[in-house]
């Protein structure tokens, strides 16, 4: 019995060392869903772009400057350059206004009212977080917001649908560091 029992737990010992073997996927993705979606807002972009080079082309008296990040803006006034942008934690006053690309308005200044935001530290949609960096106090610039740099698919689930390009008329008040 006492062999049995030797056997048994050599056994054991023996059959828990054998290193577990991997688990197979049951099915493998071919990733043709992302290449389908990159495809479309590739050509979403596109269509996008050409819309904006539209308007700016019916304004040729206006300076459009292209961001680095992806949309274009111009100012409707220019603050002395002296005065700094806004940093990271900054409290930055401003006002602004949301049109569509036909000129339309959405939310108008007195609708979204005077705002107070504490820069990178708050939500804010990409491309006026973006824009606001760009500005000194006292200066309005206008924004042309592609909708990967707005509000995207989702839209705001209120009067901005899905993927909808944006212009946008921003004021800064005052920046206040308050680090």
């Amino acid at each position: 019995m006492n062999k049995f029992l030797y056997i048994l737990v050599f056994s054991l010992l023996l059959s828990a060392c054998k290193s577990p073997e991997a688990r197979r996927p049951i099915s493998a993705s071919t990733g043709s869903f992302i290449d389908q979606s990159v495809e479309r807002n590739i050509k979403l972009n596109e269509r996008e772009t050409a819309r904006f080079e539209k308007l700016m082309s019916k304004n040729p008296e206006i300076n459009y400057i292209a961001s680095e990040s992806g949309f274009w803006y111009y100012f409707n006034d220019k603050a002395a350059d002296s005065l700094s942008t806004p940093k990271f934690g900054d409290l930055v006053n401003f006002d602004y206004n949301v049109k569509a690309i036909d000129g339309s308005v959405i939310y108008s200044k007195e609708t979204l009212q005077t705002q107070n935001y504490v820069m990178d530290k708050q939500e804010l949609f990409t491309g006026l977080r973006e824009g606001l960096k760009l500005m000194r106090p006292g200066e309005t610039a206008t924004f042309l917001f592609p909708s990967q740099k707005a509000y995207g698919y989702y839209g705001d689930e209120n009067k901005i649908g899905t993927s909808v390009p944006l212009i946008c008329e921003v004021t800064v008040h005052n920046i206040k560091d308050i680090q």
